[in-house]
């Protein structure tokens, strides 16, 4: 018998919803970027926005002061593949010494998947690099979608999410999230400010990668609900019930045999 659409949604998380709702908001996204990218309909803004970053009549000299784009050097770094092993592999270190056994087999599909999906779809839509404005950084990739961008919101968000589901206190929570968006986002904003991608390509990778990130994070829900990737009542955000000595029929606590 199918239950009413009404009753799966109450059966369902509020959290499993937003993340069912980003993986279809992302896929749309990504979609109409690429059709505005392919005919051509996104050159208009992604030069303004570009030229926006630039000292007028000066396109090699980024806006504002010197230490800004040592700093965007910085932050785009943190989206690369170097760091991005080293955070993932880091953290599956942990979570194999913590005892568990999936998890980490799906942080690194999660991640490892993010990463040829990202080469794969440069390779199909085989756009250049921006040469409208000067490259503060070396670059020998295609442009769209951003893998940094993309790359930078399939890690940070995957980790972000599965760490969130095994904290307790919404406060403890939406900080997690918040640092692992804020961190998408300044990422992706820096390959812009750099001139290495257009402003489409940065969109279409952060729409790529978290539809990508909730859709392993749906999988880690439905993975820790059999009991495959944690105890039971770890995901819920609630402790674990204590242990209750048994009782003996006269009310004392019983005694292990001897």
């Amino acid at each position: 018998m199918k239950l009413p659409i009404a009753a799966v949604i109450e059966r369902l998380e509020y959290t499993v919803i937003l993340a069912i709702l980003v993986v279809a908001g992302g896929a749309w996204g990504f979609m109409e970027l690429l059709d505005e990218v392919s005919e051509g309909e996104s050159h208009e803004l992604d030069t303004a926005i570009l030229l926006f970053f630039r000292a007028p009549g000066d396109t090699s000299d980024p806006i504002g002061p010197w230490w800004l784009e040592v700093a965007m050097r910085d932050i785009t770094s943190l989206g690369s593949m170097t760091v991005l092993a080293i955070i993932t592999a880091a953290v599956i270190g942990f979570l194999l010494i913590s005892g568990r056994r999936a998890t980490p087999l799906l942080v690194l599909v999660s991640v490892a998947g993010g990463t040829a999906l990202s080469s794969l779809l440069k390779l199909g839509v085989d756009r250049p690099r921006p040469d409208l404005v000067a490259r503060l950084v070396d670059v020998h990739t295609l442009s769209f979608p951003s893998g940094h961008a993309m790359l930078s919101a399939v890690t940070y968000l995957t980790l972000g999410a599965l760490l969130a589901r095994v904290l307790h206190g919404r406060a403890v929570k939406t900080y997690v999230l918040a640092v692992a968006v804020a961190l998408t986002i300044a990422i992706g904003l820096s390959r812009v400010y750099l001139g290495v991608h257009w402003p489409t390509d940065v969109l279409a990778g952060w729409c790529a990668g978290a539809a990508w990130a909730m859709i392993c994070w749906l999988a880690a829900v439905a993975l820790q609900r059999r009991g495959s990737i944690a105890p039971p009542g770890e995901g819920s955000g609630r402790p674990a019930p204590l242990a209750v000595p048994e009782q003996t029929p006269s009310g004392g606590a019983g005694r292990g045999a001897a």
